[in-house]
């Protein structure tokens, strides 16, 4: 039996594309590259802010030059990461209910490890009672490490836990942490490329999602 739902923020709790968006290209502002639109940031996140700023530089960036971009990053995104980004539509209710079912709940992010305890402070405290990002030292998803130091705080098995997200990364966090997967498709993703990517349970909208549940 289910007791433990370990969700993704970015696409699958969270809608956070406008305020991304709006930090990288700050970014890429001062470094006199060209901006993207949100539709194209949408394929870059999910594997961290690194992986996001190595696909929106010019080609030929050196490494050293994505490496001074990041902090630059963290500062604005800081600051802003709360102008825009709100939970989709939905979700506050299905998570309401689930809890009042008994289901622990934590969320796992490539994000900084501070925007994802703030945000989900700001949104989720009622019903989420862990929230890990990336940190020094921890390996991120699809790598299972956030995702077991969960379970751990969480006082809960593998085998009693879903693991809940809307990208590639997330299926094969899953698979990598040896729990089953639902994909949501009102997040980064659509149904099509999940499917090639070996998703096999999806959920069309947040009641759908507690009905699966």
């Amino acid at each position: 039996m289910i007791t433990t739902i370990v969700w993704d923020m970015d696409g699958t709790v969270l809608n956070t594309l406008i305020d991304l968006r709006d930090s990288v290209n700050y970014v890429l502002r001062k470094y006199n590259m060209p901006e993207h639109t949100i539709e194209e940031y949408r394929r870059y996140f999910g594997s961290g802010i690194r992986y996001a700023l190595e696909c929106a530089v010019v080609d030929g960036t050196p490494s050293e030059t994505i490496d001074e971009m990041l902090p630059i990053f963290k500062e604005h995104y800081d600051v802003h990461c709360l102008d825009n980004t709100c939970p989709y539509d939905g979700i506050l209710d299905a998570m309401k209910k689930l809890k009042e079912k008994g289901y622990k709940m934590a969320i796992v992010s490539n994000k900084i490890d501070s925007a994802v305890k703030e945000l989900n402070e700001k949104f989720f405290k009622e019903y989420v009672d862990v929230a890990i990002g990336e940190t020094p030292g921890t390996n991120r998803k699809p790598a299972p490490d956030m995702v077991e130091q969960a379970l751990k705080e969480l006082g809960s098995s593998k085998e009693e836990s879903i693991y809940i997200g809307d990208s590639e990364v997330d299926l094969q966090t899953a698979i990598n942490s040896s729990l089953p997967c639902i994909s949501v498709l009102w997040g980064f993703r659509d149904r099509d490329y999940l499917i090639e990517q070996g998703a096999t349970t999806f959920a069309e909208t947040p009641e759908e999602l507690v009905q699966l549940l």
